[in-house]
């Protein structure tokens, strides 16, 4: 057997972290590259369900079933990113009894177990529901957490030998003799950023292969050699309450359409969705109508949410993908199935594949298919492990634990950790110093911290996506500055504050849409702690006084860490 080929992945997100751990775990060679942090593209940007297939079990079949087959796999090898929350499709009295036969025949036709619960029976799962709800159809949706899940595979990857490169952008392929023989990458240069590797500048990764795996992005990487590859994004808004409103994923049964799924997250609830194909994956902010929009409609199915606190919304955009011969002017009429592009037998350019389309769900299957094609052009034999072998945290994994004695925890900040670290929950949290709670919130305390620093370096918004520290009502408020203050043993001065600006404008970003009502309050009672109690809104010179009247109109204070510019710029921010 020859030398092992060294394939260069694109792509943080989902896919691109299972496409590196399945190589990784055959014994290739791999190097991936992300441009932000993991999860920075659509991956960060979901509602956080593991579907059952029942949203697809009418209209796309094959990824109904799919979705089922890799729902089962989720739930074995990911234990610690899953909660089994089952899911409600729910029929109003306006809605289509025809439909909720289909829904119902579809599901048996694909494998989904599926039950008719009458309105009395729903309400008694969740009694917030609306009085008038008919009926039901009960599946095992579930919750996951993508940061979370995508992590624990870039660490499985790191074990088998894969370099994870985050902060580094793609800016060209290394084309040679007809053949793509590499990336060129761009390093972000700010301390701390990148734990891995050289620190900042330019770098050409030669490879052997090359997969692309940026979803919505795949075009542009396309575009460095000339090839056309017909992504068409799909912009979703979706929006955060403060609460768990339902404890069950909440689907309206009719068809697909805006503003139709609630889905309990953690100590929140996620509003969604809205479906609207756009040209640029970066450029297009959701508007405040799509989020009064989603409230005002999913009040039909869960009426306190009339009155509920919205935190923040954010927006993703799905990476759809119609095949050239298609063709079809309605997004929401798209498949949602995968699709893999051998550019050597599409394009006459070897050393390249490109993967889209899908779905979350089914990113491990993804993953898997991708890694037989690479596997294959190098005549290797070597089979897929990944739907058995669990992810770093889920090896051996028990939340009903009472960890209040063994680590000197109240017990639901104990429980909240265990769940978060799964059977990582003895070596994180066994110490011999103090471990308080950093984050009221969401129950973080300085152990994970720590722990997350220790993977993420200074990346104060990379420990949030490993720990949820930051996430919660507060958005950062009263425990940011504690965040950074654990950055102090390892980093400079200059680096713990450059760390903390970047997690509050990421915590902001969010907002602006939000902003009424006690939201509001909790905005301006942030930026009073941060802004004006530690004198981060202006320069020390600068007399200028706070204009707290701008929170009257929802508009952000000029200047510091809180600008004008800010709360308007990109909604699109890792979503919880």
């Amino acid at each position: 057997m020859g030398p092992t080929p060294h394939i260069a992945v694109i792509g943080g997100g989902s896919t691109g972290a299972g496409i590196a751990r399945d190589l990784a775990m055959r014994g290739l060679d791999v190097t991936l590259v992300e441009q932000g942090n993991l999860t920075h593209g659509t991956t960060g940007r979901m509602h956080g369900l593991l579907h059952s297939g029942g949203r697809y079990a009418v209209s796309d079949q094959a990824s109904a079933t799919e979705c089922i087959e890799e729902n089962r796999v989720l739930r074995d090898i990911a234990s610690h990113c899953v909660e089994m929350t089952g899911g409600l499709f729910v029929k109003r009295p306006e809605d289509s009894e025809e439909y909720f036969q289909k829904k119902l025949n579809g599901c048996e036709e694909c494998g989904i177990p599926a039950e008719v619960v009458s309105g009395e029976e729903a309400r008694a799962m969740e009694p917030h529901l609306a009085k008038d709800i008919d009926k039901a159809i009960s599946v095992p949706d579930g919750a996951i957490d993508p940061f979370r899940l995508v992590v624990a595979n870039a660490a499985s990857a790191q074990e088998h030998g894969a370099r994870i490169e985050t902060h580094s952008k793609v800016t060209d392929l290394i084309v040679e003799s007809g053949e793509v023989v590499g990336i060129e990458v761009e390093h972000d240069s700010g301390p701390g950023k990148r734990v891995h590797g050289t620190e900042g500048g330019t770098e050409e990764i030669r490879a052997d292969y090359v997969v692309n795996a940026t979803g919505a992005w795949a075009g542009r990487i396309g575009d460095m050699a000339g090839l056309d590859i017909e992504v068409r994004p799909s912009k979703g808004v979706m929006t955060i309450m403060n609460i768990r409103q339902v404890d069950t994923v909440i689907n309206r049964c009719r068809p697909k359409g805006d503003a139709d799924i609630v889905v309990p997250h953690e100590t929140t609830a996620i509003l969604g969705t809205t479906d609207e194909e756009v040209e640029d994956p970066e450029d297009y902010p959701e508007e405040q109508w799509e989020v009064d929009m989603m409230i005002d409609t999913l009040s039909e199915l869960i009426p306190m949410l009339d009155e509920a606190r919205t935190i923040r919304s954010f927006w993703g955009v799905r990476p759809l993908y119609e095949p050239p011969d298609v063709g079809s002017d309605d997004p929401t009429d798209i498949t949602r199935d995968f699709f893999l592009l051998d550019h050597d037998e599409r394009d006459d350019l070897p050393g390249m594949t490109s993967i889209v389309g899908g779905k979350f769900t089914t990113y491990r299957m993804m993953g898997e298919q991708i890694a037989d094609h690479v596997c294959g052009k190098f005549g290797i034999d070597a089979d897929c492990r990944t739907a058995d072998e669990p992810l770093p945290g889920s090896e051996d994994f028990s939340v009903l634990r009472d960890y209040m004695d063994e680590f000197g925890l109240r017990s639901p900040i104990g429980r909240r950790s265990v769940e978060r670290l799964g059977s990582r929950a003895d070596d994180v949290l066994k110490t011999d110093g103090p471990n308080p709670t950093v984050c009221e919130c969401e129950g973080v305390t300085r152990a994970e911290i720590q722990d997350a620093i220790e993977g993420s370096g200074s990346d104060l918004n990379a420990v949030r996506i490993r720990t949820r520290a930051s996430m919660g009502n507060c958005q950062g408020g009263f425990c940011s500055h504690r965040m950074a203050s654990e950055l102090h043993s390892e980093y400079d001065e200059s680096v713990v504050r450059e760390a903390w600006d970047e997690l509050l404008q990421e915590r902001w970003k969010g907002q602006r849409h939000a902003l009424w009502g006690e939201q509001l309050s909790q905005a301006a009672l942030n930026y009073a702690l941060h802004a004006t109690t530690q004198n981060r809104d202006q320069d020390p010179a600068d007399g200028d006084p706070v204009d707290f009247s701008a929170f009257d109109s929802g508009r952000g204070q000029t200047g510091g860490s809180v600008d004008s510019a800010d709360v308007a710029a990109d909604g699109g921010t890792d979503g919880y």
